[in-house]
């Protein structure tokens, strides 16, 4: 988007941090909105985008390089309130007048700053120690001519700076990472003390402006949505449905890579729960003749991806000739991603497989009613919109399905053995109560056998691969610590239930090294 829908935004300039995308998040959970964009913008822009405030993200290069990003001139003299973290601290401090320097001591990690008072602080005694977290190679030694200092720490003389009379302040640490201890007071500090945001940026406010933003664009012409499912097609199927009511017509391709029960259960949310125009489309043996023999897990997803394409189009043409719209479920990292921070060339946006390609086939416009929001804000969505909680709390789910779970091609034996062990793993994780804490859990079917024994009867059966992770956008991702009893319980049912499988093993790797995903 080029212009903010909503006022009272916070505009993040972003040079290139790790946690650029965690600054976002803590401002939108204060329930004020706000927008990533490059730090390449010119003063024009930012001027017609017209911000409520400013924040300038971390990035890894030194402001003293010849070619490092900065801030457009003249950023300091619009009048509008300016928060710089770490390089955008640096940016503020070289700008204003002051010399970025070499540390002797590379900071990375947990610190302690000492407070010397400032707005951004008020909550704190002047002298108070606090936590923080640091990342930087340079600093600054003394704040620049018409700043004071606001923070400190033995190593970072200014850790903390404000300027005496403006609304321009910086900070040599990180408060948007959990390990600053106070920084979301930071934060909140600048966005309501310094820049008077309103906290207005709630699901109930965002479904109520999306709504009706949609039944202006969409006028009288039909729209449809290539339902997977999923949380975010279905919170955009319901987000649509409210605003165009039964102009709206789901298409859902079983693939025949579904879990146990999915189709009816979406069939049974959709048509009989919201009362929506779905249509079903049968293809597993299309996509299973696709696949027939394939193991590479690229070609697997660009099989399904094509195929997918051809069998929405071809049903797509068959709702009448009076569609005009197609609604594609991009969230907002899908967004970010799509923009280089140094305003260089941008890498594409990534989209689901069920509407890659599709709106280079169709004559549709698109309608993408999530792309201002991150996974957690789409499923307080579906909340407020009243779609059912174990779908709008279901785990991720990979367009591909059980495709890219099973490790080697794909076959409707391998693939009924894996719905079943999946089916009794998510069944045991919610009976344990543990399924909400649990970011995704799945399945993996294994291309090895080994020896087992079962009964009185040596057998030469598969292993299956459990996975469950931990996460809080599957950015990076830890493996979750079952508790013992409850492992070996899920293990002992699938080794006695699901034939064709003696060896249960689970997965312990994080991500990084590893991916979520096996393939």
């Amino acid at each position: 988007m080029d212009t903010p829908r909503h006022h009272d935004g916070i505009l993040i300039l972003d040079y290139g941090s790790q946690f650029t995308q965690l600054i976002a998040r803590r401002v939108r959970e204060a329930h004020v909105y706000c927008e990533i964009h490059p730090g390449t913008r010119s003063l024009e822009w930012i001027r017609e985008w017209g911000p409520k405030g400013i924040i300038l993200s971390g990035g890894p290069n030194s402001v003293y390089d010849e070619a490092a990003p900065t801030a457009p001139p003249g950023i300091l003299d619009l009048g509008v309130p300016i928060l710089g973290l770490c390089y955008g601290m640096q940016i503020l401090a070289q700008m204003a007048g002051a010399e970025v320097v070499g540390a002797d001591r590379r900071e990375y990690g947990r610190a302690v700053i000492t407070v010397a008072g400032g707005k951004l602080f008020s909550g704190f005694a002047v002298g108070e120690e606090t936590a923080v977290w640091m990342s930087h190679g340079d600093h600054v030694d003394t704040p620049p001519p018409g700043f004071r200092l606001t923070a400190s720490s033995p190593n970072c003389p200014v850790a903390g700076f404000e300027h005496e009379s403006r609304p321009i302040f910086g900070v040599q640490f990180h408060p948007e990472v959990a390990h600053t201890a106070r920084g979301g007071e930071i934060i909140g500090a600048f966005l309501f003390d310094v820049c008077g945001a309103t906290p207005d940026w709630t699901a109930g406010h965002f479904v109520e402006t999306e709504t009706t933003r949609i039944r202006e664009l969409a006028g009288s012409a039909r729209v449809i949505c290539g339902l997977s499912g999923g949380v975010d097609s279905s919170v955009a199927a319901a987000l649509v449905h409210r605003a165009v009511g039964d102009r709206l017509t789901c298409i859902f391709v079983d693939h025949g890579l579904l879990r146990l029960h999915e189709r009816e259960q979406v069939e049974a949310t959709f048509r009989r729960h919201l009362g929506i125009d779905l249509r079903v489309v049968e293809a597993s043996e299309l996509f299973l003749t696709a696949l027939d023999g394939i193991s590479d897990p690229e070609e697997k997803r660009r099989r399904i991806g094509h195929t997918f394409i051809d069998v929405f189009e071809s049903e797509a043409k068959q709702v009448g000739s009076d569609v005009g719209f197609l609604v594609q479920g991009t969230l907002y990292p899908d967004v970010i991603e799509s923009v280089s921070p140094t305003g260089g060339p941008s890498v594409t946006i990534k989209t689901h497989h069920n509407v890659g390609g599709l709106p280079e086939r169709l004559p549709f416009k698109l309608i993408e009613p999530l792309r201002e929001l991150f996974k957690d804000e789409v499923r307080q969505v579906g909340r407020e919109l009243g779609l059912p909680e174990e779908m709008v709390g279901r785990h991720p789910f990979p367009g591909p399905g059980l495709a890219i779970r099973i490790l080697g091609a794909v076959t409707k034996p391998e693939l009924d053995i894996l719905r079943a062990v999946d089916d009794i793993y998510i069944e045991e994780i919610r009976a344990a109560g543990l399924y909400d804490d649990i970011w995704q859990a799945f399945a993996v079917l294994l291309p090895i056998r080994s020896v087992g024994v079962q009964g009185d009867f040596r057998t030469y059966d598969q292993a299956v691969a459990l996975r469950a992770v931990t996460s809080r956008d599957g950015m990076t991702a830890d493996w979750f610590p079952f508790p013992h009893e409850v492992l070996s319980h899920i293990s002992n049912r699938i080794a006695n239930e699901v034939k064709g499988v003696n060896r249960v093993v689970y997965d312990v790797s994080s991500k990084p090294p590893a991916t979520i995903e096996w393939e």
